[in-house]
């Protein structure tokens, strides 16, 4: 069964493993989360937990998500998301998520909105190489030919410049290397996409080994 909730990119730092390794690792920050709604079957069609983390300003909310953070006793949550093939039977609604769910060692996956880079070229969006700088060339930053002529279109999927970043990405297979519950912080071996202060959902990994 799935384990999840819901943090806060806070940043990295580092540290010195058992054996004097040194482990760059994020911190995350997860306040405890607040279940909002139990998916069922016979309801909705797919089981799901969904889960609330960092309270909303109420300027910013309307009657219907006022109403449904009600039903669970709580404020109406800025960070809203599902966990699939969770364990319904062990939450209720309007139950607190800790990040005592996870373990030093255990797997994970991370999701995130990763950075905006505005509208970039192929060669920094898709890691093309240049052409000569040289006299003569006429092919430096360019992303080169669009495909034959006798089509008379461009194909979907070539490389093109465009807007980069801002999208989400899942890493996978990441291991919790320490969890404070006191501070409510999760530190993850490595990074995780994302900017500082952005949110993020950690999951059990799908393809723990």
């Amino acid at each position: 069964m799935t384990k999840g909730i819901l943090g806060r990119k806070i940043g990295m730092t580092q540290l010195f493993s058992e054996t004097g390794e040194l482990v760059p690792v994020t911190v995350i920050q997860a306040e405890p989360n607040v279940v909002l709604q139990k998916r069922t079957l016979e309801n909705d069609g797919y089981e799901a937990l969904q889960i609330g983390f960092a309270d909303e300003k109420g300027s910013r909310t309307n009657k219907a998500e006022k109403g449904h953070a009600d039903k669970a006793n709580t404020a109406p949550k800025r960070y809203v998301r599902e966990i699939r093939d969770a364990k319904l039977d062990e939450h209720e609604v309007g139950q607190e998520i800790s990040v005592e769910v996870f373990q030093a060692g255990d797997k994970i996956d991370v999701t995130g909105t990763t950075k905006g880079k505005g509208f970039q070229g192929s060669i920094k969006r898709h890691n093309q190489q240049r052409g000569p700088m040289s006299h003569g060339s006429h092919y430096h930053r360019s992303p080169g030919s669009l495909g034959a002529v006798d089509p008379m279109r461009v194909f979907k999927g070539r490389p093109l410049p465009g807007q980069m970043g801002g999208t989400q990405v899942t890493i996978q297979n990441l291991e919790v290397v320490s969890v404070d519950a006191e501070r409510n912080l999760l530190l993850i071996k490595g990074n995780v996409p994302g900017a500082k202060k952005s949110f993020v959902k950690i999951t059990s990994a799908v393809k723990a080994n």
